[in-house]
């Protein structure tokens, strides 16, 4: 498939799922998860699926420190009604990583692997940042993402006016999509590991 080359440069998101090694999904249960998942699921690539991905990946890295997360085993708080701005994109990403399902995930097998329930979302707007719980220890962190420090091309804004009129080239819209992922890619390689941009709190 034609994707840009810098995705299989992105960091790599490395869990351990017991339900899957239960079901022989994946040998020992261990999952790895790429940009390139969190883009097919999604169906695009922007600041918003990656930045969710970087925040997914610094918070079971935190939460985890000595082995790959339990996939399954962590609650995630969205700060905001899921209908709200991008809320529900971060969370299909997150539940991507984590397992952690609204009220349609997975019920469980007699008390165990339950992923219902495990995602979460806030009735009004309390914040920025997304709240990640181990279920096990009850350790819990949380991650919000500041991408100001990751600035756009500033002719985006004309180049994707015309294109949503209709009336962009070949050249407009070829311009357009190598600056969106540009900025994709500085966020994904040169800014993943920065606490100015993906910035988590023990709490």
């Amino acid at each position: 498939m034609n994707f840009p080359d810098f995705y299989e440069h992105a960091p790599v998101v490395r869990t351990r799922d017991p339900f899957a090694e239960m079901l022989g999904a994946a040998h020992d249960g261990m999952l790895e998860y790429r940009y390139l998942d969190a883009v097919r699921l999604a169906g695009h690539s922007c600041p918003t699926v990656a930045g969710a991905f970087l925040m997914g990946r610094a918070a079971l890295a935190a939460l985890y420190p000595d082995e790959p997360a339990e996939r399954g085993g962590i609650a995630v708080h969205m700060p905001a009604p899921e209908h709200e701005g991008t809320t529900g994109v971060m969370a299909q990403v997150l539940t991507l990583l984590t397992g952690a399902a609204s009220d349609n995930g997975f019920h469980g097998l007699q008390g165990r692997f339950k992923r219902k329930g495990l995602l979460s979302f806030a009735g009004h707007r309390e914040g920025e940042a997304i709240t990640f719980t181990r279920l096990d220890t009850g350790a819990t962190v949380a991650v919000s993402l500041n991408v100001s420090l990751v600035p756009g091309d500033p002719a985006q804004g004309a180049r994707m006016a015309v294109i949503l009129q209709d009336r962009a080239d070949e050249s407009q819209r070829v311009a357009f999509a190598n600056a969106w992922q540009d900025r994709v890619r500085r966020l994904l390689l040169d800014f993943a590991d920065d606490p100015r941009v993906v910035q988590l709190t023990v709490v």
